[in-house]
């Protein structure tokens, strides 16, 4: 039922949801703390097939210079999962997912590593 009552495509390209906000916000006091040395949003887009493309939704980089693809994610489609796994699995990067914790089980963010 709630799939079916998804909006794909509803956000503007370069457009942060909630969920996507809140993380960048997150980046940034991590940015200001020394633990990153950059970030941005929509920043890579990964080639995985002919036609078919996959874009984190952060680039990040870590202050000790590796380089992350950080993907936020309220609920995981199978289309959503497949993509980030081959992109994993094709690219020498770190590719986490995160999902924000609701506040009654404490908050935060839930990591997942591809």
């Amino acid at each position: 039922m709630h799939k079916r009552l998804q909006a794909l495509g509803r956000l503007k390209v370069g457009a942060m949801n909630k969920t996507e906000s809140a993380y960048a916000s997150l980046l940034e006091l991590r940015l200001r703390a020394g633990e990153l040395s950059w970030f941005k949003f929509e920043g890579l887009k990964f080639r995985l097939a002919d036609n078919t493309f996959y874009t984190p939704d952060f680039a990040v980089m870590l202050a000790d210079g590796q380089l992350q693809a950080h993907e936020c994610k309220g609920f995981w489609t199978d289309d959503g999962r497949a993509k980030i796994k081959i992109a994993a699995d094709m690219y020498p990067l770190q590719f986490l997912a995160v999902t924000q914790k609701p506040k009654k089980d404490g908050g935060g963010w839930k990591v997942e590593e591809f």
